[in-house]
């Protein structure tokens, strides 16, 4: 049977739940998590990515898999430079998580001098390396989780010649986008909501049947939010201006009133 090393990077986060939209659950975010490396003195140092996964409660039986994720051998060495790794790309529910995981196959290894050696993963880094990282995720809101893998600082020169990993990750938080969302009176009919900003094409949902409403993914800005009735409501579209996105936040436009 195939032994997996654990890498633990202890990530303490809290995910924010806000109003519920039929076509767009604010519950969750859109999560990244991308693979980098400070550069090393080696010709290559290859490490076998099998699975990333998040810890939701703490314990042992908190672990499920971020899924999606196509096993991979990577030289690190070739991820600098304003080159990564995508390894996960994929929206998780809102909640606490304590940790993420990466988890290592077997094929790893590393070339010094021309000459490939096994690199060996000690039994002991299952225990893991922890790094806390406090940050609120919105739901709505897209963030990159990258893992700067500092190779200088992870290989070890064992006294009989062989390489060992020992890992030094430093976890950096990016909030890709922001968030608007707010409801509708009354709500009787359906609204379509975009944003628009300058020349860039509208961020459209529509209200679900509550009259809420969320725009996911809305880059930091300000916007006109336009809201437009269905026809048979005999509703007005309306216009709000100035409103704006910042990064990592949902902006709240409370209740919007149509005449």
């Amino acid at each position: 049977m195939k032994k997996h090393v654990f890498l633990l990077v202890a990530l303490a986060t809290f995910f924010t739940a806000f109003i519920s939209c039929s076509n767009d659950d604010p519950k969750t975010s859109q999560v990244e998590v991308r693979l980098v490396d400070a550069p090393g003195d080696y010709d290559a140092v290859n490490i076998d990515v099998q699975d990333v996964m998040i810890n939701v409660n703490d314990g042992e039986n908190g672990w499920k898999s971020l899924g999606n994720v196509t096993p991979q051998v990577y030289n690190l060495l070739e991820l600098t430079g304003g080159i990564d790794a995508l390894l996960v790309d994929t929206e998780i529910p809102a909640g606490k998580i304590s940790q993420i995981r990466l988890v290592l196959g077997e094929n790893n290894s590393i070339v010094v001098d021309g000459q490939t050696h096994p690199l060996a993963t000690p039994s002991a880094q299952q225990s893991g390396l922890k790094l806390n990282v406090h940050q609120d995720l919105v739901g709505g809101v897209k963030y990159t989780f990258i893992l700067d893998f500092m190779v200088d600082k992870s290989i070890v020169v064992e006294g009989n010649g062989a390489y060992s990993l020992k890992p030094t990750i430093r976890v950096i938080t990016e909030a890709a986008s922001g968030a608007i969302s707010g409801m509708v009176n009354p709500f009787d009919y359906q609204v379509e909501v975009s944003a628009v900003s300058g020349e860039e094409e509208a961020i459209t949902t529509y209200t679900n049947e509550e009259g809420k409403f969320m725009l996911h993914g809305v880059p930091a800005g300000t916007y006109s939010v336009t809201f437009t009735p269905d026809e048979a409501s005999g509703l007005a579209p309306k216009t709000v201006e100035g409103v704006n996105s910042v990064l990592g936040e949902n902006t709240d436009m409370g209740t919007v009133e149509l005449e």
